[in-house]
C-alpha cells in the first residue's frame, strides 16, 4: 500500500528537523559560503519531497549528502557556464548586447542544453556536438569518430530522443 501524504509529510519534516543543520554545516565547509549552503539545503529537501522517498531513507546523512553533492556539481557547472557566457558577451560591442531578459533566456537555454548533453553517453554526446555545433555531415562524423554512418545515425536518433524527452519534462 502506498504511503499517505500525511506520512510522507511527517517523515520529511522529521528528516529536515533532524538533519538540515548538519547538512548546512557539511555544505558550508565544502562551499565556503553560508548563503550557497543554505540554498542547497533547501534544494536538497525539495528533491527529497519530489522523490517521495522520505519513508524509505535508511541512512539519512548518506542520502542527503549524495543528493547535495549532485547539487554542488550542478552549481559549479552552472556558474562556469554563466562565466563563459559573460566572457563571450564581453567580447561583443556594447550595441550588440542582448537585453537583460534575453540574456536570462539564453543562460537558461544554455543550462538546459548542458543538462541534456550531460545525460548522453560520450559517443552520443560527441556525435551530437559535431553535428549540431560544428556542422559536420554524418559521413564526416563517422570518419572522425571511426564509426559507421549507421552508428552516427543511431547516435543522433538517441540524442534527439533525449532532447525531446527533456523538452517534454520527462527526464
Amino acid at each position: 500500500m502506498p504511503p499517505t501524504d500525511s506520512a510522507l509529510r511527517s517523515a520529511t519534516e522529521a528528516l529536515y528537523l533532524t538533519h538540515s543543520a548538519w547538512l548546512r554545516g557539511w555544505l558550508r565547509k565544502r562551499l565556503d559560503s553560508t548563503s550557497d549552503a543554505a540554498d542547497l539545503v533547501q534544494d536538497t529537501f525539495v528533491r527529497v519531497i519530489k522523490a517521495r522517498r522520505a519513508l524509505d531513507i535508511r541512512e539519512p546523512r548518506q542520502y542527503l549528502s549524495t543528493v547535495a553533492k549532485g547539487l554542488v556539481i550542478d552549481l559549479f557547472r552552472r556558474r562556469a557556464l554563466e562565466q563563459s557566457y559573460l566572457e563571450a558577451l564581453a567580447s561583443l560591442p556594447a550595441c550588440d548586447h542582448p537585453s537583460e531578459e534575453d540574456q536570462a533566456i539564453v543562460l537558461e537555454t544554455l543550462m538546459e542544453i548542458d543538462r541534456m548533453l550531460d545525460s548522453l553517453g560520450d559517443k552520443v554526446r560527441q556525435t551530437f556536438i559535431l553535428s549540431q555545433f560544428e556542422g559536420l555531415t554524418y559521413p564526416q562524423i563517422a570518419e572522425r569518430l571511426g564509426v559507421s554512418v549507421r552508428t552516427v545515425n543511431n547516435h543522433m536518433a538517441t540524442a534527439m530522443e533525449q532532447c525531446c524527452l527533456m523538452r517534454l519534462g520527462l527526464l
